[in-house]
């Protein structure tokens, strides 16, 4: 987006001072070029749909934590950090790091979605953090789906966040990608506790993936947006 900064300057002596007109770019543009997230990798397409949603489920009070946004980006095969953690409220990247996708989603490309119990694929769409627990896999996040036919089963099914040893570079670089979960966006045991703590208890989290009939017919993705490529 570095076309919407107005670039200006004026002298200080000999010198020319630059500096650059925002009061023509929205905060969601000033976001994602600040936090430089396109060079880190994050999609804009992912980007503009998750700042969509996150706005519709702000405006509906469906957050308690609306400082934080995380958006996984599943159009990022598995070998490449696809997990964003953003503080949106003081322009901050937290985390950017590795995440599991289902193994019935794809191996290294996630592929195929699904909301159905025991399909082993992962759910695209806007979930809400709900409070830890310690279960099977140890500290885990509990999600709630918030789009229905796409998402709504995600506590039935035990779509949870937590760590996993198959989650590592070690393995990307042994073998150009990580393990796959269950369903679960599965986080690295060195890095998952930190994630956690920051997005539990009623934050925004997205799961975008290549998948037209979501980006069709989900209802918090209804309002006009101008999406990047």
């Amino acid at each position: 987006m570095a076309n919407a900064f107005k670039k200006n300057f004026f002298s200080a002596g000999n010198t020319k001072l630059f500096f650059y007109d925002t009061s023509k770019i929205s905060k969601a543009d000033l976001l994602f070029d600040s936090l430089k997230l396109g060079r880190l990798g994050l999609g804009r397409r992912a980007y503009d749909y998750a700042m969509l949603g996150y706005n519709v489920l702000k405006a509906k009070h469906k957050l308690a934590n609306d400082k934080i946004l995380s958006i996984i980006d599943f159009s990022l095969p598995s070998g490449k950090k696809r997990l964003f953690v953003v503080d949106v409220k003081n322009y901050k990247l937290l985390f950017v790091t590795y995440v599991a996708h289902g193994k019935n989603t794809g191996l290294d490309k996630a592929l195929y979605f699904s909301n159905d119990p025991e399909s082993n694929k992962s759910s695209v769409g806007f979930y809400t953090t709900l409070a830890t627990y310690s279960g099977v896999h140890g500290y885990s996040l509990r999600l709630q789906g918030q789009e229905i036919g796409f998402n709504n089963n995600a506590l039935e099914r035990d779509i949870v966040m937590h760590s996993a040893n198959y989650v590592d570079e070690s393995i990307v670089k042994s073998q150009g990608y990580i393990g796959r979960s269950l369903g679960c966006p599965a986080l690295s045991p060195a890095i998952y506790k930190q994630i956690i703590d920051k997005i539990k208890n009623g934050s925004c989290l997205f799961v975008y993936g290549n998948d037209n009939k979501y980006i069709i017919n989900s209802k918090l993705l209804k309002r006009p947006v101008k999406l990047g490529k």
